[in-house]
């Protein structure tokens, strides 16, 4: 399924935020998908990610999500805005197991002030077979890229 890309523009422009956020780097995250409102964030399984018993922690996994949510927001805003997260709800729906966790972040609602994002993460087996782990709903806050 072939999906729209964002502006080389907006590309650049997430990637170079996507590169100064360390705990995605820590975490081992990379971007896979960035289009107008859409962002898909993916997480390999390592140990360094997992909790006691073997699954991806809940923390990377609500982190992929958050961060697949506020940069599907960015695609959307003006080069002279950032977002915050204002706040976000996850469901843990199973276990985060695969090769890789597949986080998306969606616009549902985009705003001038609040945009509301649904986030959903996926485990991804090595034979491409993916399964609902997470979802949540997200509001995030814009604000002036010289702001605080």
């Amino acid at each position: 399924m072939q999906q729209e890309q964002a502006s080389p523009a907006v590309q650049k422009r997430v990637r170079d935020s996507f590169d100064r956020q360390r705990l995605m780097s820590h975490l081992g995250a990379r971007l896979a998908h960035i289009g107008p409102g859409r962002v898909h964030i993916v997480l390999p399984a390592r140990p360094e990610v997992t909790q006691q018993h073997g699954y991806i922690h809940a923390g990377a996994t609500s982190a992929i999500a958050d961060s697949a949510g506020g940069y599907a927001a960015l695609t959307l805003f003006d080069e002279d805005s950032e977002v915050l997260t204002v706040e976000y709800k996850i469901n843990l729906l199973a276990p985060a197991a695969g090769d890789h966790l597949e986080a998306i972040g969606t616009v549902l609602k985009p705003g001038r002030t609040l945009t509301v994002c649904q986030l959903e993460v996926y485990g991804v087996q090595a034979d491409g077979a993916r399964k609902l782990v997470a979802n949540g709903q997200q509001t995030l806050i814009r604000v002036s890229r010289n702001a605080g």
